[in-house]
């Protein structure tokens, strides 16, 4: 029986995407068993013109409810908007919502969610959506709407933090964290894929989305250079063409898996990447797949990412370089590393940033948040008219 405020989250990413820190944060929330969490999305929009708006409400990963907004095509602008707000307004009642937590991904929301009156109002910054490929124009405004909202801020990396914490009084540095345990299969032997295991080696492996933040120019070159070594990318192509990701008989694209099969294609990685291109959308990322990479027991190369560098390069634990020559030599280098000595190095590292640790952390905060404004906070209600 839930005895907590709801959390009500907000969210850019669909839980089905990717597998990540909403996903690992959330359902740590739902099986704490002290609070309902809802997990709202973005709307799928009906290609076939005018349609009923509803809300389809299943139960995922923790007991997670996850809410998809359905609407028709003829929804835009301020209508789309109200059509939104309606729909929250439905979820609430329906599921008696009476308090709850506000937990924002995505400033854009705010929208059709504004004239809620939370308890509390948290805002998990994992990335620097304005920089992303497509951004709509207003995400500034309303982020900056919602740092005047929030009680907590959250960041996601290093870079993010930096440039966030002078926006509010309460910004928290919480970096991608890792499932070292899951992760870890990849350590043990395992049945090689179907799909990969035709592959002959040295693989060099990537998992992720594949958009504006992936070098392909790199890879196309690293292809060209080393014809003897295999690339395997896993993930969905988005926002970018793929036909203009990088054809080469050594490159393999996999497409999507579901987290709970990487371990057993990271097996059967020699070299796990992280090739991304400098630019505006990486300048503040902090990819989680890093401290998985090096939980699963990989060598891993990257190009110069701000926050991998200073979090896992000066360090060496992973190898830094951006051209294609030096990319190679990295690779190389990777390949005859000390297996053991790696490890070890890996594993201080990991045994402080556990995603229970983090969620634990952010709970104590949310808690209180909700302690230190509570007087006269119960009798609010959970919505009032915009």
């Amino acid at each position: 029986m839930s005895t907590d405020p709801d959390l009500l989250c907000f969210s850019h990413l669909r839980w089905d995407f990717v597998y990540q820190r909403p996903q690992h944060l959330l359902s740590r929330f739902a099986q704490a068993g002290t609070r309902r969490v809802f997990f709202f999305e973005e709307p799928i929009v009906s290609p076939n013109g005018q349609s009923r708006p509803t809300l389809d409400i299943s139960v995922v990963q923790g007991g997670v409810y996850r809410v998809v907004p359905r609407i028709g095509a003829d929804r835009v602008g301020v209508e789309l908007v109200d059509t939104l707000r309606g729909l929250l307004d439905d979820l609430v009642n329906e599921a008696s919502i009476h308090d709850c937590v506000a937990w924002y991904y995505t400033p854009m929301a705010l929208g059709f969610s504004r004239h809620l009156r939370p308890l509390a109002t948290i805002y998990d910054c994992m990335d620097e959506l304005s920089a992303f490929r497509g951004a709509p124009p207003d995400l500034l405004e309303r982020e900056q709407e919602l740092f005047e909202r929030a009680d907590l801020v959250f960041t996601g990396g290093p870079s993010l933090y930096e440039s966030k914490r002078s926006r509010h009084p309460s910004v928290h540095l919480f970096p991608s964290s890792v499932d070292a345990r899951h992760f870890g299969q990849a350590r043990q032997p395992q049945v090689e894929p179907a799909d990969q295991a035709a592959i002959p080696r040295p693989r060099l492996g990537f998992f992720g989305v594949l958009d504006e933040r992936l070098d392909i120019d790199l890879l196309a070159q690293l292809a060209d250079l080393r014809p003897d070594w295999q690339l395997v990318l896993i993930g969905p192509t988005v926002k970018i063409d793929p036909a203009d990701l990088p054809r080469r008989p050594t490159i393999h694209y996999l497409g999507t898996r579901h987290y709970t099969e990487l371990p057993a294609y990271l097996a059967g990685w020699d070299v796990a990447l992280l090739p991304f291109a400098r630019n505006e959308a990486t300048r503040f990322i902090s990819p989680t797949k890093t401290p998985e990479y090096l939980a699963a027991g990989c060598p891993v190369v990257s190009t110069s990412i701000r926050d991998v560098v200073r979090m896992y390069g000066s360090s060496g634990l992973v190898r830094i370089a951006d051209d294609a020559p030096a990319f190679a030599r990295a690779v190389e280098a990777a390949l005859h590393e000390d297996r053991i000595a790696r490890l070890q190095q890996a594993d201080r590292v990991l045994g402080q940033m556990s995603w229970d640790r983090t969620w634990s952390d952010m709970n104590r905060l949310v808690e209180a948040t909700l302690r230190d404004g509570s007087v006269g906070l119960t009798a609010r209600p959970a919505l009032v008219a915009s």
